[in-house]
């Protein structure tokens, strides 16, 4: 096999929300495999230990202040990378938050908010990087869904109807710019251990697991939480040359939890 298939050599990759967490881990891998790293997030002093992260690895990223909801933030940081690491080769939507709010007392503006950081962000960075694909015919478009694509819960309406949204908005990305040779597809990583979920999976003064934990444990076949280092395979094979004639897919990286019903009692 061509090993070139999954190079990213001179490749320019923009990773939303990559200041930490999975995002970090997904700049991380295209850096790894040759891409060129440019990044946002909307705190400074995320941005600077960000960078001083990437340093650390050796990895030159550039990053951004920039919020990924306002339309002309985007593109002025669009078009900074364009004049100084070339036009957007790879664009991974990663930027997202949750609200854990029962619907009957989530605020209307609370469920707008994460609608707007979660799929209409996602319209905006896309939108401003296409037209130079588009020139190019050449381009590849993630965007980092969920299993609450597929599934709901408790307490995640505004989440679980974002991220639906979000892969319907993939699937008609790839329908609507499939003829320029640009593939937009979706990753939906499963339950991962980041710092943010650590608190689920603290041992019980008894010692025994989180109830959480043992829950998540209980319905993956692969009877782990993921970590973000699961994420880097899909994520490279997507904005690689391996991955051309993909496009409207949505790669569930979540250990089996959507093939399995769970346990018997």
């Amino acid at each position: 096999m061509n090993s070139n298939l999954f190079s990213l050599n001179g490749k320019v990759a923009l990773v939303t929300g990559a200041a930490y967490g999975i995002g970090f881990a997904i700049a991380e891998a295209l850096a790894e495999a040759g891409a060129k790293i440019a990044f946002n997030c909307r705190k400074p002093e995320h941005l600077q230990s960000a960078l001083d992260e990437y340093s650390k690895l050796g990895i030159e990223a550039r990053g951004y202040l920039c919020d990924v909801t306002k339309e002309d933030e985007v593109k002025a940081m669009v078009a900074d990378i364009e004049s100084t690491l070339g036009s957007v080769d790879i664009l991974v939507n990663n930027a997202g938050i949750i609200r854990r709010i029962p619907m009957h007392e989530m605020s209307v503006d609370e469920f707008r908010e994460v609608v707007d950081i979660d799929l209409n962000a996602p319209f905006i960075v896309a939108k401003a990087v296409i037209p130079a694909m588009m020139k190019k015919r050449s381009g590849k478009i993630i965007n980092i869904c969920s299993m609450m694509s597929e599934l709901g819960r408790e307490t995640v309406s505004a989440y679980a109807a974002a991220k639906g949204g979000l892969k319907m908005l993939t699937r008609n990305i790839a329908s609507e710019y499939g003829e320029y040779n640009i593939q937009c597809n979706g990753i939906g990583p499963g339950y991962i251990a980041t710092p943010q979920t650590a608190p689920l999976r603290e041992r019980q003064p008894d010692g025994s697991r989180h109830p959480f934990d043992s829950f998540i444990v209980a319905k993956t076949p692969a009877a782990r939480w993921g970590n973000p280092d699961d994420l880097k395979g899909p994520v490279v094979f997507l904005a690689s040359q391996a991955s051309d004639f993909v496009n409207g897919h949505i790669l569930y990286v979540d250990g089996g939890i959507l093939a399995y019903i769970g346990k018997q009692p």
